[in-house]
């Protein structure tokens, strides 16, 4: 299912809100988005076509992957065995022109922002033999130039640094409007160059790409934006909204310049909520099979969720088949491990529906005595985006083991009938 498929599904399910009353980027149309509970098309948005929340519950993006919330886990654990195709005609190459990032209907979210931001485009890049596809906010500096957000030591920062130090700008291709098992894999900690392979694995099809002209291979898509990085440029990025809903702290990032635009004639532009369902929902669930492999190691997991409340990314439930006293502990540590930012995990049985916050509550509230089963693990790292986090970027993490003493199971069992 492609970009716009999924867009008439939802219409033709009643899920897509449309407002078509003219809207301005600025400010307004991002109230209008946090205003919408789900996937909202804005049909005159600076003359634009503009979608959001288009990827925002859990139910809707196993649709797109056509696959089940129980089954989720193991799609995404899928290797990437895919295959691409090469092709020369695209719908994307339709309409072809100099950038103007002025005439682009680029989103300022809230009144501190540090300007517009590109937030749901695709960077694929491409240095030396290797290549590599991820979301990074891009914030927009004039008409031409951006100051893209690259985090060390993840693939796109790992190729402009190769490129930087060999004298080179990076070269990359900003796809927006990507098939959504594109966008997933984007999302993925997969092995650089593997995402569109991988992509492939989860649709169960090719994926077809076409090479823009700075050398970068791209998937069909709305619009592409080329250009490079620059290996020498920086400028101060921010303040942009997080995951967390906080503001991110301003730093000094490297600055993209944009020469093309390849879009379809009616190109509708993909606009990611910062702190919003889709943007926690693509952060932070790509990290629940590199969890689920994880415990596999030290436990019988049967799923992972990183839940909503810990904003998709700081939070996590994991749900075993005990076996021997002392598994949910070792799920819980390695869950921890798995992933950095993890702040606070619950391991439960498999009575416990991780889907429901509720009934997770009920796990911890008859099944946890801490002094038993609570442990704390003082001065660790933790995730820049977590405001609790000291000046060092350490933190205190906590792992509960919400499982029942294999001893005593009848006493902690639900009766159900």
């Amino acid at each position: 299912m492609d970009f716009r498929g999924l867009l008439e599904l939802l219409a033709g399910r009643g899920m897509l809100e449309v407002l078509s009353r003219p809207i301005s980027s600025h400010l307004e149309a991002a109230r209008f988005i946090r205003s919408i509970d789900g996937p909202c098309l804005l049909e005159d948005c600076d003359g634009h076509r503009v979608v959001s929340n288009v990827l925002s519950t859990r139910d809707i993006l196993c649709t797109a992957l056509g696959c089940t919330k129980e089954g989720f886990v193991s799609l995404l654990s899928r290797p990437a065995h895919g295959r691409l195709v090469c092709v020369e005609h695209s719908p994307t190459l339709e309409v072809e022109e100099r950038v103007q990032l002025d005439e682009l209907p680029i989103l300022q979210h809230f009144k501190n922002d540090g300007g517009r931001y590109i937030t749901g485009g695709v960077v694929f890049s491409e240095y030396d033999g290797m290549s590599n596809a991820s979301i990074h906010r891009i914030q927009v500096l004039d008409d031409v130039r951006g100051a893209i957000r690259l985090v060390a030591p993840r693939h796109t920062y790992l190729l402009h640094r190769r490129a930087a130090e060999n004298g080179d700008d990076l070269p990359i291709a900003v796809c927006i409007g990507v098939d959504p098992h594109v966008m997933v894999a984007a999302c993925t900690r997969v092995g650089m160059g593997e995402e569109l392979r991988y992509a492939s694995a989860l649709a169960g099809e090719p994926v077809e790409v076409f090479e823009c002209e700075n050398g970068v291979k791209v998937p069909h898509c709305e619009m592409v934006l080329t250009g490079y990085i620059s290996k020498d440029e920086v400028v101060d990025e921010g303040p942009f909204v997080d995951v967390t809903g906080t503001y991110d702290i301003v730093r000094p990032q490297p600055v993209v310049r944009f020469e093309r635009m390849y879009c379809r004639e009616d190109a509708i532009y993909h606009a990611i909520m910062p702190a919003g369902k889709e943007h926690r929902l693509l952060m932070g669930i790509p990290y629940e099979p590199k969890l689920f492999r994880a415990v596999s190691e030290v436990a019988k997991v049967k799923n992972v969720v990183m839940s909503e409340g810990g904003c998709c990314y700081l939070h996590a439930v994991v749900q075993i088949d005990k076996q021997t006293e002392g598994d949910g502990k070792n799920a819980a540590l390695a869950a921890l491990a798995a992933h950095g930012s993890l702040k606070h995990v619950v391991v439960v049985d498999e009575d416990i529906d991780i889907f429901d916050p509720t009934d997770v509550e009920y796990a911890i509230a008859t099944r946890v005595r801490a002094d038993r089963d609570v442990f704390i693990i003082t001065h660790v790292r933790g995730s820049s985006l977590d405001p609790t986090c000291d000046e060092d970027g350490t933190t205190t993490k906590v792992g509960i083991d919400a499982t029942c003493p294999l001893c005593e199971r009848d006493k902690y069992w639900r009766i159900t009938g």
